[in-house]
């Protein structure tokens, strides 16, 4: 069966960190490139981070640099999305998704899309 599942979202304090994980299920990532998306309250979905078939990383919200890192271990067939430094603005039901070889901003590109893990940064 083809699936993306997240997990690892939750409740985090503003500067704590979380750990997001996407497991593919169907397909070997090797094949795929895997990206981030988020949709915020009130917000339009927006393209965060993607991981190309070669392991290389898109920033797709540059000021994301040095808080966010994309990351996947092939033996679990996951991928990972580092959060430090969280903000509330950061607040969003994070999705992952999938792209034949290579990686794009635009959601209407990829095929499998999970059903997404809500990350919530409040004191």
């Amino acid at each position: 069966q083809v699936q993306l599942v997240e997990s690892g979202g939750g409740l985090v304090q503003p500067g704590g960190s979380l750990r997001l994980s996407c497991a593919a299920s169907g397909f070997t990532l090797d094949d795929y490139g895997i990206g981030w998306f988020r949709q915020a309250p009130g917000k339009e979905r927006e393209g965060v981070l993607c991981i190309n078939s070669s392991g290389g990383s898109i920033y797709y919200v540059l000021s994301l640099k040095g808080r966010f890192t994309i990351s996947r271990d092939n033996a679990k067939n996951t991928v990972y999305l580092q959060m430090n430094s969280l903000k509330p603005d950061d607040t969003a039901v994070y999705y992952c998704a999938r792209k034949y070889y290579g990686c794009s901003r635009y959601g209407s590109q990829y095929d499998v899309w999970g059903q997404g893990t809500p990350v919530t940064v409040s004191s």
